[in-house]
């Protein structure tokens, strides 16, 4: 499994409206190819270009003595650029 999930926020939401891009929790291991083919087959779909980037987990702090109590789950993420004319809709069985 290749795409875990994808990215729904604010900022992804307005990237999706402004340049055609389409972000996605992906697996640590895979590579800019294995996402590409992915997106294609499931989506169907014409990608692009896609940038990944690691995200690094932050500190979760205790909130009486302020010290670090553990750290949240690093993931990798995916920023895929679509083709022109292409777009995936998340909303539409909502």
């Amino acid at each position: 499994m290749i795409l875990k999930k994808p990215l729904i926020t604010e900022k992804m939401t307005a990237i999706m409206d402004k340049r055609g891009q389409v972000g996605f929790v992906v697996d640590h291991k895979a590579s800019k190819d294995e996402i590409k083919s992915a997106v294609e087959t499931f989506y169907s779909v014409e990608v692009e270009s896609v940038n990944t980037m690691i995200v690094r987990g932050k500190a979760k702090r205790n909130r009486r003595t302020g010290q670090i109590s553990g750290y949240t789950n690093k993931y990798k993420k995916a920023i895929i650029t679509l083709k022109e004319g292409h777009s995936i809709d998340f909303y539409e069985n909502i």
